[in-house]
């Protein structure tokens, strides 16, 4: 049954997902701090804002196709199925791919309002405006129950006749609620991190904090119970 104090299940979540979520702050942090203090980098930077700007849309759907589906799934290929590839991991994989895909467009929509809204530039009035919207108007609001409504219908084997149970209060308290708190306590300071970059690199930036927490994610999920079946809502829809 579940957890009649959803507060209580994401904090056990946020707790058993706290080391992977830390790393993951660290890295964005530092790759901030080397794009803005570390003039080497600045060219690799450059090469990653030229292809955001030459490809748009279709950047954001590939990199998050790629971080959120196809490096998870070699991963658990490779190291837990030891070579072995069923029909039902090729229809995980085509759900994983349309969903993060679909989800990087969000995200870089998402992204391109909030520039349109509060400035491109990158200070801290503006980033501050963009993590509290996006942290505690868009996630609540959208990126977590639809996050979780989507694994949910999956998880259903997409039972067309139990839709209606996704867009109830119940479910939201149950399913969004412990989602979202785990998801604030490791992508707040990630999301941070990426509004703290120049629009064409939070794309970027968002993709790489997604391919070493995806990857993060399959093995503690993996390797054990511990990291609880609200780990795929806890990727989240990522840092928007």
């Amino acid at each position: 049954m579940p957890s009649a104090n959803p507060f209580s299940a994401g904090f056990r979540a946020a707790r058993a997902n706290l080391i992977p979520g830390l790393l993951i702050q660290v890295l964005m942090v530092a790759l901030v701090l080397v794009y803005y203090f570390f003039a080497p980098a600045h060219s690799w930077f450059q090469g990653l804002a030229l292809a955001k700007s030459k490809w748009g849309y279709c950047f954001s759907f590939s990199s998050a196709v790629i971080a959120g589906a196809l490096l998870p799934t070699l991963l658990k290929w490779l190291t837990i199925d030891r070579g072995r590839f069923s029909g039902a991991d090729l229809a995980e994989l085509i759900f994983l791919c349309i969903f993060w895909g679909g989800d990087g467009v969000i995200i870089d929509s998402f992204y391109r309002v909030q520039a349109v809204i509060f400035g491109a530039q990158p200070d801290f009035p503006v980033v501050l405006k963009k993590v509290l919207v996006d942290q505690f108007i868009y996630n609540p609001v959208f990126a977590a129950p639809y996050t979780v409504a989507c694994f949910q219908f999956k998880n259903w084997g997409y039972d067309w006749r139990r839709i209606q149970e996704l867009f109830t209060v119940d479910f939201y308290r149950r399913e969004a609620v412990p989602a979202l708190c785990a998801t604030w306590v490791v992508w707040i300071p990630v999301t941070a991190a990426i509004y703290a970059l120049p629009s064409l690199l939070q794309i970027p930036l968002f993709a790489l904090a997604l391919t070493f927490w995806s990857l993060l994610v399959t093995y503690i999920t993996t390797k054990g119970p511990a990291a609880g079946r609200l780990v795929a809502a806890i990727v989240r829809v990522a840092p928007d």
